[in-house]
Formats: structure tokens, sequence, C-alpha cells
């Protein structure tokens, strides 16, 4: 198993990323629906926990096998999808993968949002006997280095500044400078145990989460004038619409993959 904990800070209080992060994975889920992968809801309603209260469940289809690199395409079949179910007991969350082809992977991940700089040693309790397996990997929304496929110059934190907050652009160091300032803890645990592709597949896995998480929390401030002034009842309409919208991609997308003989 390899786990690492990401430390992604923002220019936002913990409370605004409540709709940013909606808002946020909406859209961005609707974006990367397209040519046979995306996003598919099957499940989106209110749960509630003794420990954490009131909270949403979401389950999700993750259609993406022509994304995969060609060594694990090769062992995978053509119809594949991974689920993702997520509870979000804001400001903590927890999401599970798994994949029924491949019954040995399993994916974890525990999140935890505070109004800090990412100075907390251990804010999910992970147990301390097992810290020394965690690594901490901060990530730099403006100044990590983002796939090129996905790269706008609207989105980069570097250039971009808000309207609404006159928040940005971000320079050098400014996680220490910049106020508001929070961070999303997010602790990775990926399990494939297989043998002779386990250490490779983990690390493949850890670092596509790492692109994941770049590019949505970069989205999410480049964004902020679009969703800032959103009430929770706006952002979840305009999740309903997203989600709708995302749906019938995919499942255009997929009728046109077996009319054709290909498949997603």
């Amino acid at each position: 198993m390899l786990i690492k904990e990401y430390r992604i800070c923002m220019p936002l209080t913990v409370e605004e990323y409540k709709t940013g992060q909606l808002y946020m994975i909406a859209r961005h889920s609707l974006e990367q629906s397209e040519a046979g992968n995306g996003i598919k809801v099957i499940e989106n309603k209110e749960c509630y926990d003794h420990e954490h209260g009131l909270g949403q469940y979401t389950e999700k289809r993750i259609h993406l096998s022509s994304r995969l690199p060609y060594w694990i395409q090769s062992f995978c079949p053509r119809v594949f999808y991974i689920v993702e179910k997520g509870w979000n007991y804001y400001p903590f969350t927890i999401t599970e993968y798994t994949c029924s082809f491949i019954p040995r992977l399993n994916i974890s991940i525990r999140t935890k949002f505070e109004n800090n700089a990412g100075i907390s040693e251990n804010c999910l309790d992970f147990p301390s006997e097992k810290l020394g397996e965690r690594k901490v990997d901060f990530v730099d929304i403006a100044f990590d280095e983002l796939n090129p496929k996905h790269y706008k110059k609207e989105e980069d934190p570097k250039y971009f500044k808000s309207v609404r907050t006159g928040r940005g652009p971000l320079t050098e160091g400014w996680c220490e400078i910049e106020k508001p300032v929070m961070c999303s803890y997010k602790l990775v645990q990926v399990s494939f145990e297989v043998w002779g592709l386990q250490t490779k597949v983990e690390d493949f896995i850890q670092q596509c989460i790492r692109d994941v998480l770049l590019l949505g929390h970069r989205q999410a401030f480049a964004w902020i004038d679009e969703w800032l002034w959103m009430s929770i009842d706006d952002v979840r309409e305009f999740e309903s619409r997203k989600q709708a919208e995302a749906n019938q991609k995919v499942l255009i997308c997929n009728d046109h993959s077996q009319d054709t003989g290909i498949s997603d």
C-alpha cells in the first residue's frame, strides 16, 4: 500500500470553499465527459452519520479506459469503469474507489479542510504508529507543473485576478502571505496487491490523483467569480443540471461506441 497526504492551499476560507468545491466538481465532471470517457452520476442524496452529522452521499461511474496507459489497457476489458462512492460531511469527507474487474484495487481518500497554510501535522488522525509510512506532498496550485493539455492561461493562478474579491495573481510563497488561506488535507491510500505490478500501478494511481487535485483546485480558484455569489441551494441546482448533462454526454458516447463497434 502506498500512502500519501496531499496538502493543497487555497486563497479562500473553508466556508467559501464549501460552495466552490461543489461548483468545481460539477463543472469539471462535465468538461471531462467526452469521447467515451467521463463521469456518470448514479446516486446523489442526503446521508447521516452519528459522528459527523448530516451529509451528502454520491455514487458515480468513471469511464476512463481509453485514458489509461497502454500497459494497463492490455489487461483491462474495453468496457471499463471505476465506481466512486463519497460521503461529504463538510469540512470532512470520505471517498472510496473500487473496480469490479480488478478486486484487488482499492483507493481510500479521507479529506479535511482547515483555515491554515498546511501546518497541521496530523489533522486526519492517522495512527501515530503508521505516520512513518505516510509521505506528505504539498501541492502548489500556482507553481506546480500542470499537464500542458489542461493548461489555460485564464485558469492560471499566476495570471488570474478575481474581479469580485481582488485576490490574485498568486506570487512565489503566496500561501505564507495571502489572506485568507485554507488547506485541503487529503490522506490517500492506494492498494493494488498484484505481484509484479503493485509498485508501478500504485505509483501511477497516486500521480493521477495528484494531477486531478492540482487541476481541480486551480479551476476552483479561477472560477471564483462565477460561484462566490451562490447559495448552497443555487450550487445544488447547478450541480443537478451539470450532472444531467454529463450523464447524457456519457450515454451518447457509449451508444456511439456500440454502434461503431468501439467499446469505451
